[in-house]
């Protein structure tokens, strides 16, 4: 189905303009999708971000900042999302031992444990590879980067 019949418009102003809705269409759709398997897991889309990129760091800590910078959505408010994370028990946040000002926050055995159960339940993969070949999927996300210049 393209996207013409998924919004039921071809009002369209040009090539350009028919690739930022469908992008914009593309990405809400991939979020319907995940949100029920991020809702298994009590999570939003935003606290799965955070504790991939913990995962990635460690066992080293991030801080605040880090996090913001490494984001998907930029717009989040990274404080408050860890706050939450560690209300679940999912992160841990201590004082920087150099830097009495900054804050370490890593990710715990809980929350690596959560993570590790979302890896084998849901692939990403899975959401994709009835429509797109592995090919296509690097094409695709090429072009992605690409437009972003």
């Amino acid at each position: 189905m393209g996207i013409e019949e998924d919004i039921k418009s071809t009002n369209f102003e040009d090539n350009y303009h028919k690739v930022v809705i469908n992008i914009n269409y593309t990405y809400g759709w991939i979020n319907n999708y995940m949100r029920p398997e991020f809702e298994k897991f009590k999570l939003t889309q935003q606290q799965f971000n955070i504790l991939r990129i913990l995962r990635g760091q460690y066992p080293k800590p991030a801080t605040v900042n880090l996090l913001k910078e490494r984001m998907i959505d930029k717009m989040s408010d990274a404080s408050r999302i860890v706050d939450r994370l560690v209300q679940k028990g999912l992160v841990s946040r201590c004082t920087n031992a150099r830097d009495r000002r900054a804050v370490d926050i890593r990710i715990s055995e809980e929350g690596l444990a959560t993570l590790e159960k979302m890896d084998s339940t849901f692939k990403t993969k899975d959401l994709f590879k009835q429509n797109l070949t592995d090919e296509e999927a690097a094409q695709l996300s090429d072009l992605l980067d690409k437009m972003r210049g």
